[in-house]
């Protein structure tokens, strides 16, 4: 996903974004987070997008993508046996000050979860 990101970000400011590999999953979790914040800076400064790029094709190309492969990983940790919970999402706590690895706690998950992993317990009871 921070590829994807990345490629959105050459519309701002030009160039590629080919990453390396680094080693390990928290590192590219941090790198992720910063991509994005990357990302927002530039959205938010107004830059003007380079290449006859629209914000409907950002939304259509790399923000779609990247909006996939959050699905994507959803159904792998389900398949893997320990599943997204689920939530409400348009209720979710997004602040654009917060695209950091810090995250809000859901604001309305939801109390009935036929699928949920052992031990899980609805946020009534936590």
């Amino acid at each position: 996903m921070t590829s994807v990101l990345g490629y959105a970000r050459t519309f701002f400011i030009g160039g590629q974004y080919r990453p390396e590999p680094l080693p390990s999953l928290k590192d590219e979790i941090i790198r992720f987070h910063d991509m994005l914040e990357e990302l927002a800076r530039q959205i938010d400064a107004g830059t003007p997008l380079l290449q006859g790029m629209s914000a409907e094709r950002l939304l259509q190309g790399p923000f779609s993508d990247a909006m996939t492969h959050a699905g994507q990983l959803a159904m792998l940790r389900r398949l893997a046996g320990i599943p997204v919970p689920p939530e409400n999402f348009m209720f979710a706590d997004i602040e654009p000050e917060r695209l950091g690895i810090e995250q809000a706690e859901p604001v309305q998950p939801d109390e009935k979860w036929d699928e949920a992993p052992a031990g899980w317990l609805p946020p009534s009871k936590r």
